[in-house]
């Protein structure tokens, strides 16, 4: 058993180091106050490969495994927690076209889309259907060549600033089985977007709902077959699981580098705060907790990489250890901030604002703790999961 990263993952590691500190970082606090959506940084991200990271090679993507690609995440979210969220979830969307996507599909979207030059959203949740997305309502009916798609979506990140839209609807049966995924042009004929929606952090990504009026989509738009979207939707949130934990990890990082830097020069009492055992304790038990929660997420990784039966358990419980662990070391960082942490001068503020929904997206931490315990409630699970 080997924890130290090889050769190539160390280049991915400063690959990505070295952009979000030229063009993430220096950004971050402007995107988050102008509510800037940074397409010219993701066009940067896509020249590197980061916006194609585990699509197929043969759709144009690099096709690294979950570890490698949460690597280059965490480093990006270490520079901008808002965008690098968003780079992963145009990599799942773009991942799914080039996974799912009828050959004529993939050579029309994917190099656009892992260029950069091209973004994407993932639209599954609906005002009924959150945490119990087998519910979703939105429809596609067959007619002729096409499908005709009505309904809603919400919180979508991207939502009218972006070019092409993952959609999973409901083409038969109620629950899981009924649903089908889509790619479609974000500026079909009937789609419409509602206002950006005021939110407490991810500034620097539009959020936004989506309506479906007798939209046209194309059969050949189709993502595999019809009543395997759940499916897809499912070994996408997996993904988005490890991905998002990761977000997590990164932004904890930086706000541990930059609490560490900062006791060290404030001076209270004749003395720099970094001398006083309450600061080193509190430092201590941040870093302690931020490693294991970075080590709980690349075991997360293996295991999806390496098809493990378990890897969805393994998913769900690095989600709810890391996005917790990551907004308390966040929360932490702005404390031993004192006053300055809760004003913008200094990025402490922003990383608990932007780091607090990563335990709610992807399926809530509540929901986490449901997938863990019915796994360890079924017989001969506790001997698969240790």
């Amino acid at each position: 058993m080997d924890f130290e990263l090889n050769d190539d993952q160390q280049a991915y590691v400063q690959s990505a180091r070295q952009f979000a500190e030229g063009v993430f970082m220096p950004n971050a606090a402007q995107w988050d106050a102008e509510h800037i959506f940074p397409k010219t940084a993701l066009r940067q991200a896509g020249e590197l490969g980061f916006m194609g990271m585990y699509t197929p090679e043969s759709a144009g993507g690099l096709g690294m495994s979950r570890l490698d690609s949460s690597l280059i995440v965490e480093e990006l979210a270490r520079g901008c927690t808002s965008t690098g969220a968003f780079v992963t979830i145009h990599n799942m969307a773009t991942s799914m076209i080039g996974h799912y996507g009828q050959p004529e599909l993939v050579a029309a979207l994917c190099p656009g889309l892992v260029s950069g030059e091209q973004l994407a959203s993932y639209c599954l949740t609906e005002p009924g259907a959150g945490s119990d997305a087998g519910s979703l309502r939105s429809t596609a009916r067959r007619d002729g060549d096409h499908y005709v798609v009505n309904g809603g979506k919400m919180f979508i990140s991207g939502a009218g600033a972006t070019d092409v839209l993952v959609v999973m609807l409901r083409t038969g049966e109620a629950g899981p089985k009924g649903i089908t995924a889509f790619a479609m042009a974000a500026d079909s004929p009937g789609i419409s977007y509602g206002k950006p929606e005021q939110k407490m952090g991810w500034n620097s990504q539009p959020t936004a709902t989506v309506s479906f009026d007798n939209v046209r989509v194309p059969v050949g738009n189709r993502l595999g077959e019809e009543g395997q979207g759940f499916r897809m939707a499912m070994q996408g949130l997996d993904g988005g699981r490890i991905n998002i934990a990761t977000c997590s990890i990164g932004t904890a990082q930086a706000a541990l580098e930059a609490a560490t830097a900062y006791v060290k020069e404030r001076q209270q009492f004749g003395r720099a705060i970094a001398d006083f055992q309450n600061t080193q304790f509190k430092l201590a038990d941040m870093a302690t907790r931020l490693v294991a929660a970075r080590q709980m997420v690349r075991l997360a990784a293996f295991k999806l990489d390496s098809a493990h039966p378990e890897a969805s358990s393994y998913c769900a419980m690095a989600k709810r250890f890391a996005t917790d662990v990551g907004f308390e070391v966040c929360n932490d960082a702005l404390q031993l901030h004192g006053g300055y942490g809760y004003i913008r001068e200094y990025p402490m503020e922003r990383y608990v604002r932007d780091s607090r929904v990563h335990q709610i997206l992807e399926g809530t931490n509540e929901i986490m703790r449901v997938i863990i315990a019915r796994r360890l409630l079924m017989d001969g699970a506790l001997e698969v999961i240790r």
